[in-house]
């Protein structure tokens, strides 16, 4: 189902930051908010993943209530001086107000307010877009792969008495991770010692640090023979195909006959993908619902629900070994004829991928002897 586009609101925006310094995944926001997890991804991305500051009035500024009297009063017919003297303000500052929001014919309250907000937006330049000398010792120390906490801490062992050279190493993060701060290229992230393009808060990271480990997983290494033999159908490979926005698609392969099924997903959190796997893989013949070999992503986490829900058995490959799910690899090459690089997959219903699906499964294989994978798997099952 697509969602409407809509604009955040101020208190969809708070709730999607404290969200994101709990610690939650892009996909548990977007389904807490009712957001595609791209539009999500796209929001934290803009600010690097550092919440903003909550904007507030200045206390000189004219409020609503002031620009609807300045409104009432030039429908009234008064005078600017005369409706500065009512509010108790300048006599400038209410025809400055009148003249730059379309004079006293045009001039609307809430749409001078909308304005006023908008243009009071005006970021503060930041300490190395200010101090070029530092800027480019910062950037010349992180091209030598060092971290912003050793340039921080450097600096201060170096130039003890110049506190104008002291910078934190959260400001040098914040002005990598926002480009629009135009201090620091981005070619600089690549020497980092992780790749991430997200900060997060460290308390998120406390609470999630058992994350990356998935509990009572069954290595490939503990697969039977009959898999690695390819022996009988009914023994899959599968991977998420990561496509732009943070969007991705599950691409399941048969081992035997290389016969493809394309999984659409919300999210790559293990409840979304488990929820998909299952609903898919769930309605097989009993004769292929043998095993499922799986990428070390902790996207399958949930395995043991999974396997409670579909009787497959699922097996992890090892860290960075992609080969070991050979025929999952060689078919993901071949989909990128259809889902380029790049491309934002969210954009594809079930029966679009259904289709593409469908293609490469009518196409003749030479590990099949050119044979097609649906041929082969039709042949398997008779």
């Amino acid at each position: 189902m697509t969602r409407a586009k809509r604009a955040y609101s101020a208190g969809e925006r708070r709730e999607l930051w404290e969200r994101w310094r709990r610690g939650e995944s892009i996909s548990e926001i977007g389904r807490a908010l009712d957001r595609a997890a791209g539009t999500v991804f796209f929001t934290l991305k803009e600010r690097g993943g550092f919440a903003p500051a909550e904007r507030q009035r200045s206390r000189l500024a004219l409020t609503l209530a002031e620009r609807e009297e300045i409104s009432r009063g030039i429908a009234g017919g008064q005078s600017g001086r005369a409706i500065a003297r009512g509010m108790g303000r300048s006599p400038a500052t209410v025809c400055r107000e009148i003249s730059r929001h379309g004079g006293r014919t045009r001039y609307r309250a809430i749409s001078a307010e909308r304005r006023a907000w908008a243009n009071a937006e005006r970021p503060q330049a930041c300490k190395l877009a200010l101090d070029h000398e530092l800027r480019d010792l910062v950037a010349g120390k992180l091209s030598e792969d060092w971290s912003p906490q050793q340039i921080a801490g450097w600096l201060r062992l170096e130039r003890p008495g110049d506190h104008t050279c002291w910078i934190s190493h959260e400001t040098i993060y914040r002005t990598l991770f926002i480009q629009t701060r135009g201090a620091l290229r981005r070619e600089l992230l690549a020497h980092l010692r992780r790749a991430g393009r997200l900060r997060r808060a460290r308390g998120a990271k406390a609470m999630n640090a058992g994350q990356g480990r998935i509990r009572d997983a069954v290595s490939i290494r503990d697969r039977p023979a009959e898999v690695e033999d390819r022996a009988i159908p009914g023994h899959w490979e599968g991977d998420l195909l990561a496509g732009a926005a943070n969007t991705h698609i599950a691409t399941i392969v048969e081992r035997q006959s290389r016969f493809l099924m394309l999984v659409r997903v919300e999210g790559k959190d293990t409840q979304t993908v488990v929820a998909a796997l299952t609903h898919h893989m769930g309605a097989l013949p009993d004769q292929l619902r043998l095993s499922l070999t799986w990428d070390r992503g902790t996207e399958l986490a949930a395995h043991a629900q999974f396997t409670v829900a579909t009787n497959l058995k699922v097996y992890f490959c090892d860290p960075q070994s992609p080969w070991q799910r050979g025929s999952n690899e060689n078919t993901n090459g071949l989909l990128r004829q259809y889902l380029s690089k790049g491309t934002d997959f969210s954009q594809f219903t079930q029966a679009e991928l259904d289709d593409i699906a469908r293609k490469l499964n009518t196409r003749p294989r030479e590990t099949l002897g050119f044979h097609t994978p649906a041929a082969t798997l039709d042949e398997a099952l008779r």
